[in-house]
């Protein structure tokens, strides 16, 4: 599915284990010290994964992903990635800088999405597109979300739901900052998003 949007994406999903904080480095633990243990076991899941999939894209060094707030960990400076988890499953997504400007993934579980905050998250256009359909809704969710992570490391600004325009049809999210992003997602057993900004789009526009 990644490999749709850029060959150079590697991407792996892994059940959470009870146990899997022991993943966690001794900074990262550290830096996750305030955090609940199920939080623990899915970033030590998650950071796994990415260890992995670093080594298997050519990163030589030794990986250390530490929380950068708003932006997700701080990666290798060769590297973009993402990281993403629900209460069950845990997810990374790779790739080199060279080959993309911004990378974001997340996964929830395939259910609808909760009726009351349908409106914060679904545009009139989305809701016109969807027909009030709340597992649709809840990908749209998941999209936007991928959509932030891809492009907040690169232009620092914060979007709301509704600064995203998902045309599912398309692949294609807008941004009210101009940015056309391009995204695959899945909604089988759950719903994943990897959205993906183009090296060659220099800024908003």
């Amino acid at each position: 599915m990644a490999r749709r949007l850029n060959p150079s994406i590697l991407v792996e999903c892994r059940l959470i284990g009870r146990d899997d904080a022991a993943y966690l480095t001794v900074a990262e633990s550290v830096s996750l010290a305030g955090a609940v243990q199920s939080v623990r076991n899915a970033s030590g899941t998650a950071r796994a994964i990415a260890r992995d999939l670093l080594g298997e894209a050519g990163c030589d060094e030794t990986v250390e992903l530490l929380p950068q707030r708003p932006n997700g960990p701080i990666w290798p400076r060769s590297f973009l990635g993402s990281l993403a988890h629900d209460a069950q499953i845990a997810t990374a997504v790779v790739a080199p800088r060279s080959a993309l400007r911004g990378l974001g993934i997340d996964v929830e579980p395939a259910e609808p999405l909760p009726r009351d905050i349908y409106k914060m998250v679904v545009t009139d256009r989305e809701d016109a597109m969807i027909a009030a359909d709340l597992l649709s809704a809840r990908l749209l969710f998941v999209i936007k979300e991928a959509v932030y992570k891809a492009t907040h490391p690169v232009d620092r600004i914060f979007l709301d739901h509704h600064d995203v325009e998902v045309d599912l049809c398309a692949g294609i999210a807008t941004t009210r900052t101009g940015h056309r992003i391009r995204f695959v997602s899945t909604n089988t057993n759950r719903l994943l998003a990897i959205a993906v900004m183009a090296s060659s789009q220099l800024g908003p526009g």
